[in-house]
C-alpha cells in the first residue's frame, strides 16, 4: 500500500467515467437544444419544467455537501469510498447559482407573490408580503449560495491539504467545520425550500416541507454517487481499494435514507390528513385526484417500498451491479416525487407532463453529471491519509 501516490490515483484518460461523461453531455446538449425549441412556442412552461430540474440537481449538489460534511463529523470506512465523489459534487454549487439566473428571471410567471395584480387582491399576499417579495427573496438566495459555496471549498481544500501529511488537523478542523456547517445547511436548504417551492403555493405551509426536502436531497446524492463508485471499484486505480464491506455501508445508508424519507412523508401526511382542515388539505387534495392518485400509488412502490425489500439483501448490497440498479430506479423516482410535489402547484385538476418537464431535467443532467467528473479530473479519487482507513500506510 505504500507504494501507492497520488499521481497513481487520478482519473486516466481511458477510464470509463470520461466515456459517461462525454455521452451525458451529448444527450444534455440535445434536450437543451429541444428546451430552446420548445420554450419558443412555450415560455411560461419552460420556466416551470426549469425550476422542478433546478430543485431536483440543485438537490443532488446540496445532499452531496450534507453527506461529506455527515462522513466528517461520524467517520467510519465508507465515507472514504465516496468522499471525492461527495465533494465534486458539493463543488457544482457555483455553477448552480448561474443556473438559477433563469429562476430570478421569471419569479413573476412562477410565483403568484411576485405578481403586484394578486398581492393587490390577496389579503393574505399583503400580509406575507414582508417575507415574500423579489428584493428580499433574491437576497436570501445569493446567501444561501455563498454558504454553501464557501462550506464546499473548505471541506474540498482541507481534504487535499490532508493528502499531504498525516497531520491530524486538516482532519480536525474539517470536523469541526462540518458539526456548525450541518446546522447552517440544514437551515438554510429548509427556507430555500420554503421560498423555491413552497411559496409557490403561499396560501399554504407546512414546517416539515423544508425537511422533507433535505431527506430527498440526501438520498439523491447517495442514488448518484453509488453507481459512480460502482464503476471506479472495477476498474483502475481505485479497483482492489474498495471492499465489499464498504459498498454494503453504503447500501445499508441508501436503505436508511429511503426509510427516512418515508417517514417525513408519512408524518406530514397524517398530520394534515387527520387535521382535515380546508387551508391544508387542499394541498393533498390537488395531489390526489384527477390522475395524480396514480403518481402518489408509483410514489410510494417504486421510492419506498421496492427499494426497502430490495436493499434488505445482504447479497444485493455487496453487488455493485445489482446496488447500481437500485440506487438509478431511485434516481427516477426522486424526480418524480419533486414533480410530483411540485407540478400539481400549476395543474392540479389534472397529470401534467410535458416534454418540456423531461427535456428539462436530461439536460440540465447531462450538464450536471459532466461538470460531476471534470470535478474529479486531477485529484485523487480516494482520500490518501484518511485517520480511518488510510490509502498510503
Amino acid at each position: 500500500m505504500s507504494a501507492i501516490s497520488s499521481a497513481s490515483l487520478l482519473l486516466t484518460e481511458d477510464h470509463p467515467l470520461h466515456r459517461v461523461q462525454r455521452i451525458s453531455i451529448g444527450v444534455g446538449g440535445a434536450a437543451l437544444l429541444v428546451c430552446a425549441i420548445a420554450g419558443l412556442a412555450a415560455p411560461t412552461q419552460l420556466l416551470r419544467s426549469y425550476l422542478v430540474a433546478f430543485l431536483f440537481w440543485m438537490g443532488a449538489s446540496l445532499g452531496c455537501l450534507s453527506l461529506l460534511m455527515i462522513q466528517h463529523i461520524t467517520g467510519g470506512a465508507w465515507g472514504v469510498a465516496i468522499r471525492r465523489l461527495l465533494e465534486s459534487g458539493a463543488r457544482t454549487i457555483p455553477v448552480m447559482a448561474l443556473l438559477f439566473v433563469p429562476i430570478a428571471l421569471g419569479l413573476g410567471h412562477l410565483y403568484e407573490w411576485a405578481q403586484p395584480e394578486h398581492v393587490a387582491h390577496d389579503p393574505l399576499l399583503q400580509h406575507k408580503s414582508l417575507y415574500l417579495n423579489v428584493p428580499f427573496f433574491l437576497a436570501r438566495a445569493v446567501l444561501y449560495f455563498l454558504v454553501w459555496a464557501l462550506l464546499a471549498r473548505s471541506l474540498s481544500r482541507w481534504s487535499l491539504r490532508q493528502d499531504e501529511s498525516f497531520d491530524p488537523e486538516p482532519a480536525t478542523r474539517m470536523e469541526n467545520l462540518s458539526r456548525g456547517g450541518l446546522v447552517v445547511v440544514a437551515l438554510t436548504m429548509s427556507f430555500a425550500a420554503f421560498d423555491w417551492a413552497m411559496s409557490l403555493e403561499p396560501h399554504w405551509f407546512s414546517t416539515i416541507y423544508g425537511v422533507i426536502y433535505i431527506g430527498g436531497s440526501a438520498l439523491t446524492a447517495f442514488a448518484l454517487v453509488i453507481p459512480i463508485a460502482g464503476v471506479l471499484m472495477q476498474h483502475a486505480p481505485v479497483r482492489g481499494l474498495v471492499s465489499a464491506d464498504q459498498l454494503s455501508d453504503l447500501g445499508k445508508l441508501m436503505l436508511a435514507f429511503v426509510m427516512l424519507w418515508a417517514y417525513f412523508n408519512f408524518s406530514q401526511f397524517l398530520i394534515i390528513w387527520s387535521g382535515n382542515l380546508p387551508e391544508e388539505i387542499t394541498w393533498y387534495l390537488a395531489r390526489l385526484r384527477g390522475g395524480w392518485q396514480w403518481v402518489a400509488l408509483l410514489i410510494v412502490g417504486a421510492h419506498f417500498a421496492l427499494p426497502f425489500a430490495l436493499l434488505l439483501s445482504r447479497r444485493l448490497k455487496r453487488d455493485p451491479l445489482a446496488l447500481t440498479g437500485v440506487a438509478l430506479v431511485l434516481v427516477l423516482m426522486r424526480y418524480i416525487d419533486l414533480h410530483w410535489l411540485i407540478t400539481p402547484a400549476w395543474e392540479p385538476g389534472h397529470v401534467s407532463i410535458h416534454l418540456l418537464d423531461i427535456a428539462a431535467v436530461v439536460g440540465m443532467g447531462g450538464f450536471w453529471i459532466w461538470l460531476f467528473i471534470r470535478q474529479l479530473e486531477g485529484r485523487p479519487l480516494l482520500p490518501l491519509r484518511d485517520p480511518i482507513n488510510p490509502v498510503v500506510q
